[in-house]
């Protein structure tokens, strides 16, 4: 099978690659040679590459790659600086490819490399425009997929299918290959903020990519541990509605109100734990309840919403200040706006909806310039 794709290893180097095998790593030092080794050995017969997206891992991942490119020039290291995230990393190294096909991998050595030729095969063979590989149809096999993370998993596949009517079973599936012309067709629409590319792909698609899914063997990971946090559910609920809304505002947008939503709970928990726990007047806890609101919120978007512009060390301090400011002149925007609106139309809800989008257009421009300032 694999010889029909690829005849002899000589005409790779005047042909070029066939395949491009993207790696997105952070902190993958142990696992970069292993799966190098692993495609050399099941893409024995293909022209191919690897492109390894190392997000500037603080374990020198990135050296490790460039000492194997040193020595194989079908791999490749691009090394993000102030940039995080693997949506951003896979759409970096595909449109970095010359490839016509290229596929996304996990570094941590539990997706089932020895599927990509019959992949390539299909897609070359003109029978698909996007291989998945799949954890919900029949031939599946896991190894190292936990009971939880399997649950979190066929939750967020349950929605996305739903709400974002999409047809392919495993739309949260990390392993995949797609036709490069296809994707840099789509590519434009796509998120670089976040973990699910291939979501993010097939609902901005729309149903036009011819798309087959096959079973594989999920493994368990040898080395260093899971990149996923608690901060991804909001992750991936702020790409759905962003796909929701046609990608009319950003997912950082939405990202961003979320996070101001849970600021407001914040905010009415510590009014109620101040006036009637602790017994303060309610200017004094009112105003606590601002700055614990928008201290969380500082500490939420720096972790999600920014993560890839995250701010360290007494970066944060500088940053918190001026998350306090801009902030400040938001509720300031929000009751201008409130005030003038319902001058016009005396309907108090609408009056304080507008505020409110008022405030938190506000804060979301003035914290991209001021705030999390791409360097």
């Amino acid at each position: 099978m694999n010889e029909a794709i690829r005849p002899d290893a000589h005409s790779q180097a005047q042909e070029g690659p066939e395949l491009s095998v993207i790696v997105p790593t952070f902190n993958e030092r142990d696992n970069v040679t292993v799966l190098y080794r692993r495609l050399e050995a099941t893409l024995v017969n293909v022209a191919w590459e690897v492109v390894f997206v190392d997000d500037n891992s603080p374990d020198g991942t990135w050296d490790v790659v460039r000492e194997l490119a040193q020595k194989d020039s079908r791999v490749r290291c691009i090394r993000r600086i102030g940039r995080r995230g693997l949506s951003g990393a896979c759409i970096e190294g595909i449109l970095a490819s010359s490839a016509p096909y290229a596929a996304v991998i996990d570094a941590d050595l539990q997706h089932d490399e020895t599927q990509l030729p019959k992949m390539l095969l299909l897609l070359a063979s003109d029978k698909a425009d996007l291989v998945v590989g799949s954890r919900y149809i029949e031939g599946y096999k896991s190894e190292g997929f936990n009971k939880k993370r399997a649950g979190a998993s066929a939750l967020a596949t349950e929605v996305a299918r739903k709400m974002l009517r999409v047809e392919i079973a495993d739309p949260m599936s990390g392993f995949f290959m797609v036709r490069r012309d296809r994707f840099e067709q789509l590519a434009p629409k796509l998120s670089v903020h976040g973990f699910k590319i291939l979501l993010d792909l097939v609902a901005t698609a729309h149903g036009n990519l011819r798309a087959v899914e096959i079973p594989y063997t999920f493994g368990a990971r040898q080395h260093g541990e899971s990149k996923l946090d608690s901060m991804v559910a909001l992750d991936f609920l702020g790409l759905v509605l962003a796909k929701l809304t046609n990608d009319i505002v950003s997912l950082r947008f939405i990202l961003f109100a979320m996070v101001g939503g849970i600021g407001l709970i914040v905010h009415l928990a510590t009014l109620f734990i101040a006036l009637q726990l602790i017994k303060v007047s309610f200017a004094e806890a009112q105003a606590a309840g601002a700055i614990v609101a928008m201290t969380s919120n500082f500490i939420m978007n720096n972790f999600l919403t920014y993560r890839d512009q995250r701010l360290k060390g007494f970066a944060i301090l500088r940053g918190l200040i001026m998350f306090y400011i801009v902030c400040s002149v938001g509720l300031l925007a929000n009751v201008g706006v409130a005030f003038s609106v319902y001058d016009q139309e005396p309907i108090w809800w609408l009056a304080g909806l507008a505020g409110a989008l008022m405030g938190v257009v506000w804060n979301y421009a003035m914290s991209g310039l001021f705030v999390w300032r791409k360097k």
